[in-house]
């Protein structure tokens, strides 16, 4: 099936600060022929430890800037993918063809088709819905983890800062994505919220930035059931809890942006409680969701914690 999907002009993203790194394509991933999928790949290709560092919504790789170069100045590999719809990698038009599976699928295809391993995943809102979910499939190629402001929703009822986000997002066709981006981080600057508006000419690209609160596996407050988008991905999540739980023999990092309403110390100390040997989290008191704004101290903290550095 061929999906209808548009490019971003390579010339949005020139120049953006603290993101010197050089764009990486693959066009063949199974079931996904033909759309484009954009990573940054840094660091010696045959080092010991890859991190795999995923995002969320509305973000792209950019988020991690902070980030990759404390892992690759301790001689590690960091490996950064865009989702489709998001960052450099191609945005179908339509929004139904965003769906949990959708992302999730192509997520596992990648990380086959780089065939990535002894891999620590770094992972934050919609990157850990969806990447806590991959070692379910190949649990020998994960072997550490660094969690920060996400969750594992199985249909629970939605806190009313995630309902409030929810609405919000279904009022705004358009999003704003670097005004937002602004708004939930102090230490932004225009530039840097430009470079997250980057990959969004107009609100024809953003239907991934439309479509991600709809899939969260949260029911409306009051509602009996979820909606028929946010049902898909419950079984996974449920199986992904188990794996933390149960399966889990690597070793964990949890970093939380103490000011985020929606994904903040309760929903994190929940997630705690399903992560195997998951010790006390370090807690960054003037972050909010978008915790990797604060990324260096804590890749230098989990680094130390996982001996590392």
């Amino acid at each position: 099936m061929t999906i209808n999907a548009l490019r971003t002009p390579d010339d949005r993203f020139a120049d953006l600060p603290g993101w010197p790194y050089a764009p990486n394509y693959i066009d063949d991933l199974a079931g996904y022929e033909g759309l484009r999928m954009h990573y940054v790949d840094e660091g010696a290709a045959d080092a010991d430890v890859t991190f795999l560092c995923i995002h969320g919504e509305p973000s792209w790789a950019y988020l991690f800037r902070k980030m990759i170069p404390v892992f690759t100045g301790a001689g590690h590999r960091a490996v950064a993918v865009d989702m489709f719809g998001f960052g450099r990698s191609d945005k179908p038009v339509d929004d139904d063809v965003y769906t949990y599976h959708f992302h999730r699928n192509a997520l596992l295809a990648f990380v086959e088709r780089m065939d990535l391993k002894n891999v620590c995943l770094v992972v934050q809102d919609w990157g850990g819905l969806l990447g806590l979910t991959l070692p379910v499939e190949a649990p020998a190629r994960y072997t550490r983890l660094i969690v920060m402001n996400t969750g594992l929703p199985a249909g629970e009822e939605a806190p009313e800062g995630f309902g409030a986000w929810r609405a919000f997002n279904r009022s705004q066709p358009d999003l704003a994505v670097g005004g937002l981006m602004q708004r939930a981080t102090s230490v932004l600057t225009d530039a840097e919220a430009a470079a997250y508006d980057a990959p969004f000419p107009d609100k024809s690209y953003k239907g991934g930035v439309r479509r991600f609160p709809e899939l969260v596996m949260l029911k409306e407050k009051g509602a009996a059931d979820l909606t028929p988008l946010s049902k898909e991905g419950v079984e996974t999540s449920l199986r992904a809890r188990k794996f933390w739980s149960e399966d889990w023999t690597g070793e964990s990092f949890m970093a939380i942006g103490m000011q985020d309403p929606v994904l903040g110390p309760p929903a994190m100390h929940f997630l705690r409680s399903m992560i195997r040997n998951c010790p006390e989290p370090m807690e960054i008191a003037d972050a909010g969701h978008f915790v990797q704004e604060w990324g260096a101290p804590i890749a230098k903290a989990a680094l130390a914690n996982f001996k590392l550095a």
